[in-house]
């Protein structure tokens, strides 16, 4: 099976992972620690300094370097994994199956509107905490998709659902506790403004959902790794000349520089950040290959301290 982002990875001793990277390096799945197992079955979800400090002191194999990234990632041999969470899979039983949880039957209902406007459902999966079975009261909806033409069709979807008052926009609340989950690099005013215009999110009964994209190689091979190593932290500002894979994992834009071919975003803060044309200003790592190649990444660690994308000068301006 394809080992993608969003997927989750469980090994024998009781820990789950979520993937990060697409395909193998040095044949183990590039992925990180988010829950661990206790001695009465129920899992526990752990924040990055206690993953790293519970790998490096009893489980130091699945701490790793990536060449690709050239950061420390952790990484689990495909031999070692016990159960491997797909997406795709859970959303086709959430809609084959009559649901108690009030959650799953949020998902389900909005994944009816979805295929009522003519969406292919064979195209989405979900994941976070629905994915594992670790839902909440309060938890997400956390919907991925694998095409982006599909994607973009259900950004669509979202706002005429919204206008029509089938599903709802965010609260002034709602987004401030998004901003304060996220604890990015942006004011609030500005986070949100970025936000708004992305229209791949809203809420359904009242719950908060996010459509995410995935769209990879679909290989589960070996990658062909592109080794960069980072240069220093860069602050720019540029013109995005490409922005078709704006909101893929990792988003990529296309900028104008003499030097810096393209920005590479790993944090989900600031997918879909820009469009064509947009004069944007960008904090993060310069990398460069062994062929001369540029490029500035955005969430070169997982809490990417600043390191942003905004706009300073948008189409509307």
């Amino acid at each position: 099976m394809i080992f993608s982002p969003k997927n989750f990875i469980e090994t024998a001793e009781g820990l789950l992972f979520a993937v990060v990277a697409e395909g193998l390096e040095a044949g183990k799945v590039r992925c990180f620690l988010r829950y661990v197992r206790h001695e009465n079955g129920q899992w526990r979800k752990v924040q990055t300094d206690e993953a790293n400090d519970l790998l490096a002191k009893n489980y130091p194999d699945y701490c790793f370097h990536s060449s690709e990234f050239d950061a420390g990632l952790h990484a689990v041999s495909v031999e070692k994994i016990t159960i491997h969470h797909h997406p795709q899979n859970r959303l086709t039983q959430l809609l084959a199956n009559s649901l108690n949880d009030e959650i799953e039957n949020d998902c389900v209902n909005l994944c009816r509107l979805f295929e009522q406007a003519g969406i292919d459902l064979n195209q989405l999966g979900v994941t976070g905490s629905l994915l594992i079975h670790q839902q909440k009261a309060s938890s997400d909806i956390d919907l991925v998709c694998y095409d982006t033409t599909t994607f973009h069709q259900c950004r669509a979807v979202i706002r005429e659902l919204i206008e029509q008052n089938v599903l709802a926009d965010l609260s002034d609340n709602d987004w401030r506790d998004s901003y304060e989950r996220r604890d990015c690099d942006l004011g609030f005013d500005d986070y949100v403004w970025h936000e708004c215009r992305k229209t791949n999110k809203g809420l359904i009964n009242g719950r908060k959902f996010d459509l995410s994209v995935v769209e990879g190689n679909k290989s589960n091979g070996a990658c062909d790794v592109m080794i960069y190593k980072k240069r220093g932290a860069v602050v720019l500002q540029a013109i995005v000349s490409n922005d078709v894979r704006a909101f893929c994992y990792p988003a990529e834009f296309e900028i104008l520089h003499s030097t810096i071919q393209r920005v590479v975003c790993f944090t989900a803060t600031y997918v879909g950040q820009a469009i064509n044309s947009e004069m944007i200003e960008i904090s993060g790592q310069l990398e460069q290959n062994e062929f001369g190649n540029q490029r500035l990444v955005v969430g070169s660690t997982r809490e990417a301290r600043g390191e942003y994308i905004k706009v300073i000068r948008s189409k509307t301006n």
